[in-house]
């Protein structure tokens, strides 16, 4: 999908005597301006060494571009969870000229393969929940060289917290503490090897756990382990539910392959899962930490791993030229008419004659939708739900 139908405009900042033009997208923090936090912690850099830099949680790559603009940062990763970001931060990298840097995928540090970095900084997500955040301050240690720094912003309500976590880890030394109006950050560095990171709650999804959900599907109830930074971690969201139930009404139909779009925590998946038996499920989404749960959730509820696909993307088209024969989508809150738009051209290029397309959504979006779907005559409406929200069912036409 085109990431300019999320651009809301363009933005500068200054560092160090440099001027960056970044465009940034309304679905991305800090869409108005770079935060007072990413400013307040390029401040406290100015005049920091080291070749390379790691920026944990880009976004559209205030932090990492800043620093490849200056000084002596010419080895640059930017990564996030966010498909959106990366691609807003590799945008902006071309646009500002700046080699070097290298945007990528990853949930935490779990996709960042090289250790070595002379530099690490992260503005920490406020929300992110204590186990995630104590994650991301002590799991730079694998990634971060001898002697090398990590520098980090948090609001200052998380301050205290923070910097009890640093100062409790062994081997932990806080080199700098610089507070703002509303945020604090700390540069430290770690004594080799002094932090145990062999207990494999400090990798891959532990980290994330919460809790457990459920999801009913024709009168039995289906487990699904939930995850901090998800929404519906206790309890299923109306849209999720009118989105499973109209997959019910289906469940006699046969599915080979089967596309979900920003599965959430898993609920739709294992809804889908338990009423088609699917040879193969794709998912697909923004948001890293939604697919992974998702496919723990499917081979937990019995789907082999070979058969579960993972598109981390912005946009619902996956391309290798296979027909679907069920496509389910979960529109978020803020997905403008362009965005619905242009997911739903998507699903109707893929899903096979005959083929179904459900997608759910707030009122205004589903009402959206059924608009367009009075120009674009490739999928008609075989019915619509109604529950605090709105779900359609769609049929693609022979």
């Amino acid at each position: 999908m085109d990431a300019d139908i999320y651009l809301k405009q363009e933005i500068d900042l200054r560092h160090e005597g440099r001027s960056l033009r970044l465009r940034v997208a309304q679905d991305l923090f800090s869409s108005f301006q770079a935060d007072a936090g990413t400013r307040l912690l390029l401040r406290t850099l100015s005049g920091v060494e080291g070749e390379r830099v790691l920026d944990l949680g880009c976004g559209y790559g205030p932090l990492g571009l800043a620093l490849a603009a200056v000084g002596s940062h010419s080895d640059v990763h930017m990564v996030d969870r966010d498909a959106l970001a990366v691609e807003y931060s590799r945008q902006n990298a071309v646009l500002n000229g700046l080699g070097g840097v290298e945007a990528y995928g990853s949930l935490g540090y779990d996709d960042v393969a090289d250790p070595g970095f002379d530099l690490v900084v992260c503005n920490v997500p406020g929300k992110a929940g204590a186990p995630v955040i104590e994650h991301l301050l002590l799991g730079a240690e694998r990634h971060v060289a001898s002697g090398g720094l990590v520098a980090i912003v948090v609001v200052d309500a998380l301050a205290a917290a923070v910097e009890g976590t640093l100062n409790l880890a062994p081997g932990v030394e806080i080199v700098l503490k610089e507070e703002g109006a509303r945020h604090v950050v700390f540069h430290y560095r770690f004594l080799s090897g002094a932090l145990d990171m062999s207990d494999p709650g400090w990798h891959g999804l532990e980290v994330y756990r919460r809790g457990e959900g459920s999801v009913e599907v024709r009168g039995h109830d289906y487990l699904v382990e939930t995850a901090y930074g998800l929404p519906e971690f206790d309890t299923m969201a109306f849209t999720t539910g009118l989105l499973a139930a109209t997959l019910d009404g289906k469940h006699e139909e046969s599915v080979s392959r089967a596309l979900v779009v920003n599965p959430g925590q898993g609920h739709v998946p294992v809804a889908l899962l338990k009423l088609f038996e699917p040879d193969e499920v794709v998912l697909a989404g923004r948001d890293l930490l939604e697919l992974r749960y998702s496919r723990k959730n499917l081979v937990a509820s019995g789907l082999p791993k070979e058969q579960i696909s993972v598109a981390h993307q912005v946009g619902a088209l996956i391309d290798d030229g296979r027909p679907v024969d069920l496509i389910a989508v979960r529109f978020g809150g803020g997905d403008g008419p362009e965005v619905l738009a242009a997911l739903i051209g998507d699903a109707a290029s893929q899903v096979r004659s005959g083929g179904r397309v459900v997608v759910s959504g707030g009122s205004t979006a589903i009402s959206r939708i059924t608009k367009l779907l009075g120009r674009d005559k490739r999928l008609r409406v075989e019915g619509r739900r109604r529950k605090k929200g709105s779900a359609v069912l769609m049929m693609r036409a022979p």
